[in-house]
């Protein structure tokens, strides 16, 4: 049996690619604009797993959730029933008990989507748990140069950051 694919890290960077269904699109024939969140999820979810940090594997031996604290997100260029798609995932700051998750939608070399995310780690009682020192060492094969270190106002928008 064919697994589905986990993606690749290539250049730094985990690269997921995905293809447009129907079921994806609207009307019009095009990536209906809340669909892009769920691309994106599973950029972040196959990540962890090709890093061998499983949702599932942290939450049942560790207590831990992954929660959206905050998402910034850039619709630049339509996708189209049929297209493939890669999803690109970073990751920017780590912190404690969250991370920034940079993230861009691309057809080729066209940029179609891009996102700045904070991700917070979450124990079962909803409190914030610090990042597992396993967790840190495995995203930090994905961190963005220079954007492991503290910032001002601990937002991913502040940077500036170009993906």
């Amino acid at each position: 049996m064919t697994l589905p694919t986990s993606g690749n890290i290539e250049g730094g960077v985990h690269v997921l690619p995905l293809r447009v269904y129907y079921e994806d699109t609207d009307a019009a024939g095009i990536v209906y604009y809340a669909n892009w969140l769920r691309f994106l999820e599973r950029g972040r979810t196959e990540l962890l797993r090709l890093l061998g940090q499983e949702h599932s594997a942290l939450r049942d031996e560790r207590g831990i959730n992954w929660v959206v604290r905050r998402c910034a997100i850039d619709y630049l260029k339509p996708a189209r029933l049929d297209d493939t798609i890669e999803i690109v995932t970073s990751c920017g700051e780590l912190r404690g008990a969250s991370l920034d998750m940079l993230q861009h939608a691309r057809r080729g070399e066209e940029t179609l989507v891009r996102a700045e995310l904070v991700v917070a780690c979450m124990g079962d009682g909803g409190r914030p748990v610090r990042l597992p020192p396993h967790v840190r060492t495995a995203l930090s094969q994905v961190a963005v140069s220079g954007l492991s270190g503290g910032s001002s106002n601990g937002s991913p928008r502040s940077r500036h950051i170009r993906i």
